[in-house]
């Protein structure tokens, strides 16, 4: 039988509906927080230690949070999911896609360097760079959305859309991400959320807010959506350029009637969109998880050739 890690902070709906689902494909999950996990090889042959295993690692592990915290811990807690994956570990999505995802401005680049339709964005460090793009966009008749980095579920969003503005760089911890916002004309809290696994748009909803923000962590109603083939090609291209092995992808559509990649989400949750989907969500992460081909470790083990040399000379 697999045994799979989920990695989360609770075990709630999402923790309990992909254990039953990983359950029904013969496989058992448990969830464990990252915050648990060690390095070192005094407790533990593989140089990790997991809760619940004991010099052997999971098969595959899913991940489904990483924890806020501190740089330090949020760096240490990706390291385990590196050292996973070195280790000949399925790790879903890797640590390598959720740094790409969870940095607006590293999502941005890629988009832009895959030449896929995004906002024009602008990521500085320096307030003076910040309020001169603000000035020059609202100049043309632009509004500016401001973005934490490391931000999610709609949180410490500011549209800027006159001079009177403050701009916080102790919310925003130093980054300036500036994002165009995309006038829609009919309706500006529209958009749609498109679910994707290995790459293939599974699922998509719309989400419909009085307010611009469309999150539902923020009141945004979810809505049952028709897949088109150009939601699933925007969201497809995204998920290939991310690297993303599951995901949410965010697309809005501007007045011209163009799609734009807005973000791209690596650790996504789906209860929302299960409610409007009749595609079990669950039962295609977790099938597609155990149908992943196993990782080589990195590399073989350092072997001292000197005592080796030693061991196998021949007497003379």
């Amino acid at each position: 039988m697999k045994q799979i890690v989920i990695f989360s902070e609770n075990d709630g709906w999402h923790e309990q509906r992909l254990a039953n689902a990983f359950r029904r494909y013969g496989a058992h999950a448990q969830v464990v927080s990252l915050k648990e996990c060690r390095i070192g090889f005094e407790h533990s042959q593989t140089g990790l230690c997991i809760p619940g295993f004991t010099d052997t690692l999971p098969d595959a592990v899913f991940v489904r949070a990483v924890a806020a915290g501190s740089f330090e811990e949020v760096t240490f807690r990706l390291d385990i999911l590196h050292a996973l994956k070195l280790s000949g570990v399925v790790v879903y999505n890797d640590a390598v896609s959720i740094e790409r995802t969870v940095d607006k401005g590293m999502t941005s680049f890629l988009l832009m360097q895959n030449r896929i339709p995004a906002p024009p964005v602008w990521v500085c460090e320096h307030a003076e760079a910040a309020h001169n793009v603000i000035h020059e966009q609202l100049e043309k008749g632009r509004s500016v959305v401001q973005k934490p980095l490391f931000g999610n579920c709609g949180r410490g969003l500011q549209l800027i859309d006159s001079g009177e503005y403050q701009l916080d760089a102790e919310m925003i911890n130093g980054v300036y991400y500036l994002q165009q916002f995309i006038d829609q004309d009919d309706h500006n809290g529209r958009d749609w959320r498109v679910f994707v696994i290995n790459h293939q748009a599974v699922a998509a909803m719309e989400r419909i807010s009085e307010h611009w923000v469309t999150n539902r962590a923020r009141g945004g109603k979810c809505l049952p959506a028709v897949l088109t083939p150009a939601l699933r090609r925007l969201a497809e291209a995204a998920s290939k350029a991310t690297g993303i092995l599951y995901g949410g992808v965010d697309i809005i559509r501007d007045t011209q009637g163009e799609y734009l990649v807005l973000e791209v989400n690596s650790v996504p949750a789906w209860r929302g969109l299960q409610t409007v989907c009749p595609t079990d969500i669950s039962d295609l992460l977790a099938r597609d998880l155990l149908e992943r081909p196993p990782v080589i470790p990195a590399q073989a083990p350092f072997t001292d050739q000197r005592t080796e040399t030693r061991k196998f000379a021949v007497p003379e």
